[in-house]
């Protein structure tokens, strides 16, 4: 008489081979959609914390000098609450991403945080926009997308 172990390793040699990778691609797939989700939830999270940061600078009519402590003491009670995702560099990064992408229905989905953050660092308009859109149409990661940036992918040869 076979185990119940030799019974099961039966069973699964019979399953149709088609069938097990259909139902891997299912799986894998509704995993990456759900990390990407959670990414893409943070991404919207910067740029709200961004332009609630910004919304708060203009209401005062010294905004920079506000808006120095305004950033500095915002981080010291999140860093607190939330931790280290919340630093007064981190801070300026959310309220400078909003300035760069003030229209959140055009945030890209397939971009996380570290890509935006590596886009919002590259001060020339036609260049960034050159990087964010080569990386949405080729499925770029953060590291492809630094080395791109890096490799000067943008700049004509001479």
């Amino acid at each position: 008489m076979k185990s119940p172990q030799n019974l099961n390793s039966d069973a699964v040699a019979q399953l149709n081979q088609t069938f097990l990778h259909d139902i891997r691609t299912i799986i894998t797939t509704a995993q990456a959609n759900a990390v990407r989700s959670v990414e893409f939830h943070r991404v919207e999270m910067y740029w709200k914390l961004g332009e609630r940061i910004f919304v708060e600078e203009q209401h005062e009519k010294e905004r920079a000098e506000y808006g120095a402590y305004l950033i500095q003491n915002l981080s010291i009670e999140m860093e607190k609450e939330f931790g280290s995702g919340f630093s007064k560099r981190q801070l300026e990064r959310a309220r400078q991403f909003y300035r760069l992408f003030p229209i959140a229905s055009a945030l890209r989905s397939q971009l996380n945080w570290y890509q935006y953050r590596l886009l919002i660092s590259i001060s020339d308009n036609s260049k960034r926009e050159f990087y964010e859109l080569e990386s949405a149409k080729n499925n770029w990661n953060g590291k492809e997308l630094e080395r791109q940036i890096n490799a000067q992918l943008y700049e004509e040869p001479e």
